[in-house]
């Protein structure tokens, strides 16, 4: 009895695909992302009103959560097709430098995005209409 390679699924084939494409992506959407953050940052230097600096941050949560979806579908990809039905195939090629860097450049974005959600998020249009008043922290010193 020989021993070969385990076949690719077709479906395991068809989201690999699927993850090469969103990766091809990924450089324009890291672009669109710095754009959104250099919007945001001027509504906040220029004391923009509450209404646009809302839009704009969620404009700029939007852009880093493509940026990371590509960032982690080029780390499947990266991983490649058998990576999808294979788990050790997975965990193995998950050592290597090339998928690390994609995990790495991922979770930098994972964190970038949650830390601008929990700390520089502006207050919803709709508070600011109704007087509602908003927990803030303390600007950091």
């Amino acid at each position: 009895m020989t021993r070969g390679r385990n076949k690719v699924s077709a479906e395991a084939e068809a989201s690999h695909l699927a993850d090469v494409a969103l990766a091809a992506r990924f450089d324009g959407l890291l672009a669109a992302a710095r754009d959104a953050e250099q919007a945001d940052r001027r509504a906040q230097a220029t004391a923009a009103p509450g209404d646009e600096q809302y839009r704009l941050a969620s404009t700029l949560t939007d852009a880093l959560t493509d940026a990371m979806r590509a960032a982690y579908a080029a780390e499947r990809a990266e991983i490649g097709p058998r990576g999808y039905d294979d788990r050790i195939y997975r965990r193995k090629a998950k050592a290597t430098s090339a998928v690390h860097a994609w995990t790495d450049e991922a979770e930098r974005l994972l964190t970038l995005r949650e830390t601008y959600q929990l700390t520089g998020f502006p207050a919803r249009p709709e508070t600011v209409a109704l007087g509602v008043q908003v927990a803030r922290l303390p600007a950091a010193r």
